[in-house]
């Protein structure tokens, strides 16, 4: 079974794929497909975002996709910058501008107040678009006051784990993918997976 990663993003990309190789699946990213969509992320939620890139990609390509809508909620600020945390600074925004944007608006939270989690939503869908398996992770943490660390994308550098009293940036690939919120996701989706291997492997022998 040949499993499309839904993102042109090769840091999550590799990361997805980490994840799901011992399933035995093998993964490739839109990288791989000259022809593939940009689709419009423009749902209201991670899970309408998820299975809309899923779908799409999925008809388009003939090909099995999973996708993943992922991103940071903080408590101080009701929950933004939620789906729009790859472009809170800007539609063109990078990973810097849009931490440096977040920190300026928690200028005034206290460390107590900085609490926040990273949540991801997964979906799968077949050749046709249909949605054939769905799951959710959550990491919680808090938003340190300035970068520590370089690994890591996004608002890692930020985002401090309360366990480690470090974050992600300083923790490393390792770590990450044991606890993050797309960790947490891929592996709950996993047995579903699991399931649709064998009903693709039985549907090939008959």
């Amino acid at each position: 079974m040949d499993l499309v990663i839904g993102t042109t993003n090769l840091a999550k990309g590799r990361e997805l794929a980490e994840l799901l190789e011992p399933l035995g699946i093998r993964v490739r990213t839109l990288h791989d497909f000259a022809g593939a969509l940009d689709v419009v992320e423009d749902g209201s939620t991670f899970a309408e975002n998820a299975c809309k890139k899923a779908a799409q990609q999925a008809r388009h390509l003939d090909r099995w996709v999973l996708a993943d809508d992922s991103g940071l909620e903080v408590d101080a600020l009701d929950g933004a910058p939620g789906i729009y945390s790859a472009r809170f600074a800007g539609e063109q925004a990078t990973d810097a501008e849009n931490n440096a944007r977040l920190l300026e608006e928690l200028t005034e939270t206290p460390w107590g107040k900085r609490t926040a989690r990273y949540y991801c939503h997964v979906a799968v869908a077949d050749r046709t678009g249909t949605i054939r398996g769905e799951s959710s992770g959550i990491c919680r943490g808090r938003i340190r006051t300035e970068p520590s660390g370089s690994n890591g994308f996004g608002y890692d550098p930020l985002f401090e784990l309360r366990e480690y009293h470090r974050t992600f940036g300083q923790l490393g690939p390792a770590v990450k993918a044991a606890l993050s919120h797309r960790a947490r996701a891929t592996r709950a989706i996993v047995p579903q997976l699991r399931v649709l291997v064998a009903d693709e492997e039985g549907e090939a022998s008959n």
